[in-house]
């Protein structure tokens, strides 16, 4: 057997069947568009919005949501082939062994970890912020020991760390949201993007948006064009979600009509919406004010900007009630979506277990909640360290690469189903192939080159070690592939480690030249980590020879 076979499209097709029981077709273009705008609009333009324009891009963030769209735009278009085609659980992990198979399965399933895993973490930190500020309100102030990571000053991020274990043990005992209070919780997001809109126009200064675009540094990526971008390409996190649209597919009465416009639509809203937003942000408060613990909480520095100046020069916030109503709808909200990322990276570990890809334990059933207990058990804790001391830029720029990765891949897998299954039922065909798959993968691929060098190390770091799990468990405990072994098979596998090897040697060295800060640990690490998965793949080499 080969780690390139294929699920069968009728495989899938039976297990959709089976565990989707035959979704009603009930879904119209405005009710599409309405799960699009309520799936786009999330943490992340309330969290990383505000240190991507004090680091980044300045006033001009507005052009980088701009930038940010198109790229989920195409991607999106890819997305609703395959949900119109493979309309099962598992998401890009599903469509790539539809397409790719299962090595490139394991790799995107692994990356999707990732991607929710440190996105349910940087939401918890961002929610820790806004805690503060809500408390502070009251004249309740904790203590900042208590909620920052150790590399910005504090200790442990407390606050996010209970969150987590909140709506992780929630999921552990398989408490379901309504329908009607993900209606409510919707409501409360694009109300306080209104509200903020619209109280905040009023009080813009006209003098933060000069330099609107503010000159380079003379470091890559800080402000200028390379700023606009790498900009983009952080706050892409901020469309997570969008994909929502597409998966909806079975339950729409006319896909192949209303997928294209409600995805599209959708996108279009929440861009103007995004785009209006920044702009008040940044007019209110100059973009500097966003730097630092703060800018993690933009939506609450900016609120308390919202006022006249008195002769001092201290600003007393007109609408003071506005303020505590914004932080408490985002904190509903919020607990809301650290719900939904860990529900999605345990669905996307218990279909890899499911299919032999890891450990039988982590798709085994509570007996009495039927839930993956111990999958989501392991993913409290690893996305708690997380929160608790790692610091929200790094977490947020791991979440943006994953999905930019995630995104590639699946405008990938629509140029080869349609190149080895042309004959397959589609309910809706992306426009303008190979145009639009293409340009999906240029958008996305753009932006990941200009996020930071570090965060390409964590990424490779990170998918050498889904590397070491495939080659030693995975590939000989595939369902699948029935456990077989295959000596090309391990030839191609520890190949690509030697890639990644390689890959991660030349990325430390570059940063570590580069680099305005001291990275000798990261680049010491990187060495060592590298020189250990050579030796371990050259040993398990002439071994398996």
């Amino acid at each position: 057997m080969s780690i390139w076979r294929r699920k069968p499209l009728n495989q899938l097709l039976e297990e959709a069947s089976e565990s989707e029981k035959g979704l009603k077709k009930t879904l119209s273009a405005s009710g599409l568009v309405a799960l699009g705008v309520g799936a786009i609009i999330g943490a992340g333009l309330f969290s990383i919005t505000g240190l991507a324009a004090a680091t980044n891009a300045g006033p001009a963030i507005t052009i980088s949501f701009l930038v940010a769209a198109f790229g989920c735009i195409f991607a999106g278009l890819c997305y609703a082939e395959f949900s119109s085609m493979i309309p099962v659980a598992g998401s890009a992990y599903t469509y790539s062994f539809a397409t790719m198979g299962e090595f490139i399965a394991w790799v995107i399933g692994w990356d999707l970890v990732l991607e929710y895993a440190v996105g349910a973490a940087t939401v918890s930190i961002s929610w820790s912020r806004y805690l503060g500020k809500f408390l502070h309100g009251y004249g309740i102030d904790l203590p900042d020991n208590f909620m920052l990571s150790p590399f910005e000053g504090g200790i442990i991020n407390v606050p996010a760390v209970l969150i987590v274990m909140v709506m992780s043990l929630i999921l552990m005992r398989g408490t379901k949201e309504s329908a009607f209070v993900n209606g409510i919780i919707v409501l409360l997001k694009v109300s306080v993007v209104l509200t903020f809109i619209a109280v905040g126009w009023q009080y813009i200064r006209p003098e933060n948006y000069h330099p609107y675009i503010p000159e380079n540094t003379g470091d890559f990526g800080a402000f200028g064009f390379s700023g606009i971008i790498r900009a983009a390409a952080i706050v892409f996190f901020a469309y997570i979600g969008f994909d929502a649209v597409s998966t909806a597919a079975q339950e729409a009465k006319n896909p192949k009509r209303d997928m294209p416009i409600g995805i599209l639509l959708s996108l279009a809203i929440c861009t103007v919406l995004y785009i209006l937003f920044a702009h008040v942000m940044t007019g209110v408060v100059n973009y500097q004010a966003f730097a630092g613990k703060d800018g993690i909480a933009p939506v609450a520095v900016a609120v308390e900007a919202m006022g006249h100046a008195d002769a001092s020069g201290m600003i007393t916030p007109a609408y003071p009630w506005l303020n505590n109503a914004i932080l408490l709808a985002i904190l509903g909200g919020y607990a809301s979506v650290i719900l939904v990322m860990l529900m999605g990276q345990s669905r996307v570990f218990f279909s890899m277990s499911k299919d032999g890809l890891m450990p039988k334990v982590f798709s085994e059933v509570h007996s009495k909640f039927r839930t993956p207990a111990k999958n989501n058990m392991l993913f409290m804790v690893l996305v708690s360290l997380f929160a608790a001391f790692v610091p929200a830029r790094v977490v947020g720029e791991m979440t943006s690469i994953g999905t930019l990765f995630a995104f590639i891949l699946v405008c990938i897998g629509v140029l080869i189903m349609r190149k080895k299954m042309p004959e397959a039922p589609r309910a809706f065909r992306t426009p303008l192939v190979p145009l639009v798959p293409i340009l999906g993968i240029f958008v996305c691929l753009f932006m990941m080159v200009f996020l930071p060098l570090d965060t390409w190390i964590r990424l490779i770091v990170w998918m050498m070690i889904g590397f070491d799990l495939y080659l030693f468990y995975g590939m000989k405990n595939s369902i699948l592939n029935q456990g077989s072994f295959s000596l090309q098979n391990y030839k191609t596998v520890a190949g690509s480690g030697f890639g990644m090897v390689l890959a991660l040697i030349v990325v430390a060295f570059v940063h570590h030249s580069i680099a305005t800060e001291d990275d000798s640990s990261l680049f010491y690490f990187s060495l060592i980590f590298a020189a250990l998965h050579a030796m371990i793949y050259a040993y398990s080499f002439k071994k398996v020879r």
